[in-house]
C-alpha cells in the first residue's frame, strides 16, 4: 500500500475543460485574448505610473505594484491552462503541482495585503488629509509594499507542507489547475486537519483583510458625506470607486471558495470561482484602473506625446 501510495505521487492530471469538446479552439482563443489582454494591460498600467511623475502617489504607487503582482499571479495558471487546450499531455508532475499551488496562493495572499493597504492609504488620504503626507512617505509606502508581498509568501508555506505529506491513491485528476480544495478532494486519507489549518489560516488572510478594507470605507463613506459640495463628494467617491469594485470582485469570490470547513463545493460551483478569482478579476483590474480612469488615460497621452517628441528628428 506504502508503495502505491508513493507512486500515485509522481503525476496528476489537469483535465482543464472537458466537457467544452468541438468548441475547444475558440475556448482557446478567447482564454489567450484574455490573457494577453491581461498581461499587456497592467504592463501598461505599471509603466506609465512608473514614468509618469504627476502619478508618483501613494495610491498611484500601490496600484503600479498590484498590476506587477498581477502579472506573475496569472502566470502560475493561465499559461498551463491554454497548453492544455491544444495537448494531449495534460499531466503535471507532484512537486509541479505544489509549486503551481503555492504560488498561486502566496500571490492571492500578497494581492489580499496590497488591496489592504490600498484602502488604508484611501482612508488616510479622505478622513486624514492634514496629516497624510507626513505618514504616507515613499519610505513607508515601499516598506509596506515589501512587507505585504513577504507575508503573502510566508502564508501558505504550512499549507504546502501539510498537503505534501498527504497520501494520493486512486484518481488523480483535477480540473483546470493545481489548487488545495482539489487536492484534499483527491487524498485518500482523513484531511480534517488540512481543512481546519485551510480554513484558519483563510480567514486570518481574507476575512480579516476584508473586513479591515470595509471598516475603511465604511469610514471613508461617513467622511465624503459629510463634504459639503457635490462636486467634491463625487470627486472623492470617484477616487475610491474602483478599488471598491476590485475588492468586491476578488474577495467576493475567494471567500466562497477558501474559507469553508469541507473540502469541496460542487464541481461546478468551484470551477466557475477558479475561473473569476484566476482570470476574470486579473482581467477586469487594467479595465477598471486605466480606461475607467480620466486622470490615468491623460496620463497615458502624456506619456505617448513624450516619447513621440523624443523619437522625432529635431531640425535646425
Amino acid at each position: 500500500m506504502e508503495q502505491n501510495n508513493h507512486s500515485s505521487l509522481a503525476e496528476f492530471v489537469l483535465l482543464g475543460f472537458p466537457s467544452v469538446g468541438h468548441i475547444r479552439g475558440w475556448l482557446f482563443v478567447l482564454l489567450l485574448l484574455a490573457y494577453l489582454f491581461t498581461i499587456c494591460g497592467n504592463l501598461l498600467i505599471f509603466l506609465v505610473i512608473r514614468l509618469d511623475a504627476t502619478l508618483h502617489t501613494p495610491m498611484y504607487h500601490f496600484i503600479s505594484v498590484l498590476s506587477f503582482l498581477e502579472l506573475w499571479y496569472t502566470a502560475t495558471a493561465i499559461p498551463k491552462m491554454l497548453a492544455n487546450l491544444l495537448s494531449q499531455n495534460k499531466t503535471i508532475s507532484f512537486a509541479g503541482c505544489l509549486l503551481q499551488t503555492y504560488f498561486f496562493h502566496s500571490l492571492g495572499a500578497s494581492e489580499c495585503y496590497l488591496l489592504t493597504a490600498t484602502a488604508y492609504d484611501r482612508y488616510l488620504a479622505i478622513c486624514q488629509p492634514l496629516h497624510y503626507p507626513a505618514i504616507m512617505t515613499p519610505t513607508l509606502c515601499a516598506k509596506v509594499a515589501i512587507g505585504c508581498w513577504t507575508c503573502g509568501f510566508l502564508c501558505p508555506i504550512s499549507e504546502v507542507i501539510l498537503i505534501s505529506q498527504l497520501p494520493f491513491c486512486g484518481h488523480n485528476k483535477i480540473h483546470i489547475f493545481c489548487d488545495f480544495p482539489p487536492l484534499l478532494f483527491l487524498a485518500c486519507k482523513d484531511t480534517s486537519i488540512n481543512v481546519l489549518v485551510d480554513f484558519f489560516i483563510n480567514v486570518f488572510i481574507i476575512l480579516i483583510t476584508f473586513l479591515f478594507i470595509m471598516v475603511s470605507y465604511g469610514r471613508i463613506i461617513e467622511a465624503v458625506l459629510k463634504i459639503q459640495t457635490a462636486a467634491g463628494r463625487k470627486k472623492a467617491f470617484s477616487t475610491c470607486a474602483s478599488h471598491l469594485i476590485v475588492v468586491l470582485i476578488f474577495f467576493g469570490s475567494i471567500i466562497f471558495m477558501y474559507v469553508r470547513l469541507k473540502k469541496s463545493y460542487s464541481l461546478t460551483l468551484d470551477q466557475t470561482l477558479a475561473v473569476v478569482y484566476s482570470i476574470l478579476t486579473p482581467l477586469a483590474n487594467p479595465i477598471i484602473y486605466s480606461l475607467c480612469n480620466k486622470e490615468f488615460i491623460k496620463a497615458i497621452k502624456r506619456t505617448y506625446s513624450e516619447k513621440g517628441e523624443k523619437a522625432s528628428p529635431t531640425y535646425h
